[in-house]
């Protein structure tokens, strides 16, 4: 059974795309998440235009104890366009068998790991062969390359297509106050029948709720999350993480900050219990009216 710590660390922005950490920043951070008991950490092969894996394989080739500490979640399938991809002449999306095999052949490269946690199709493919998914994925679990399997972005119908060929363990979706979709759209509800832990993305809204805003909505949860954070005494982005974290779902949010004071404090909003109607009155806020 797939395990994740309470929340997930993302890279996405650690690199080129963000923070642009120094190896030596880099390592320490990694350092100070695993002193928190935080071990997964959630990286993509596309992060940093294909170099983000690499980065991070640089504190791993110098701090060989890490390897054996860290949990590594990976994903392809999209193909971005950027210098480092000449051959590249539009963004697409491709969950072939031979272009799953070379990407986790080049993210194990990069990592300098020769086996990592779970493998995420990282966006749905309209010509994806579920047969050959499924033989590619038998060949990388035989191989001892990749421990589990999932998707990102998927619909409730291409997960259940998929999982019918190949187990999967997990679909990884946007999900905050400001993005819904999950909540309604039976992701969350399959994931309970199924007995899997979804992850979700952008669990602040891309940081949008901690910026001022003419966007209404934006307004009516930052006023509702500021309310409970001082009942709390915490912050407010405690108290976003909290809502997520109330759903039976058991949703293990990606947190993708550079800064550890952030993730430590992502992390004590596990302690926050909110109530339900507490619960309520946010997605109320969210949705402008009364909850139908």
């Amino acid at each position: 059974m797939l395990e994740f710590s309470p929340i997930i660390v993302g890279t996405m922005r650690l690199g080129s795309w963000g923070a642009n950490m120094d190896t030596q920043s880099l390592e320490r951070f990694i350092d100070e998440c695993v002193d928190m008991g935080l071990v997964d950490f959630d990286h993509a092969d596309i992060y940093g235009h294909y170099t983000e894996e690499a980065r991070f394989g640089e504190v791993l080739r110098r701090r060989k104890d890490l390897v054996n500490k860290l949990r590594i979640t990976t994903k392809c399938g999209i193909k971005l366009v950027t210098e480092n991809r000449p051959s590249h002449a539009l963004k697409s999306y491709d969950l072939s068998k031979a272009h799953i095999l070379a990407s986790v052949d080049q993210s194990l490269k990069d990592l300098g790991v020769e086996q990592v946690e779970l493998l995420l199709l990282h966006r749905p493919d309209s010509l994806m062969n579920p047969h050959e998914v499924a033989e590619a994925f038998e060949q990388i679990r035989s191989a001892g390359k990749i421990k589990h399997f999932g998707v990102s972005n998927y619909s409730t119908s291409q997960f259940d297509l998929l999982n019918s060929f190949t187990p999967l363990v997990t679909n990884q979706v946007e999900l905050s106050l400001l993005q819904l979709d999950a909540l309604y759209d039976g992701t969350l509800d399959q994931s309970l029948r199924l007995g899997l832990k979804p992850t979700v993305w952008s669990p602040f809204g891309g940081g949008k709720i901690f910026q001022e805003s003419d966007d209404e909505q934006v307004q009516r949860v930052q006023e509702t999350a500021k309310a409970l954070a001082e009942k709390y005494n915490a912050g407010v982005d405690q108290i976003l993480l909290a809502w997520i974290f109330k759903h039976p779902a058991n949703i293990v949010p990606v947190v993708g900050s550079s800064k550890t004071s952030r993730i430590k404090s992502a992390l004590e909003a596990k302690n926050i219990q909110l109530t339900h109607q507490e619960w309520y009155m946010l997605l109320e806020s969210s949705i402008g009216n009364e909850v139908p």
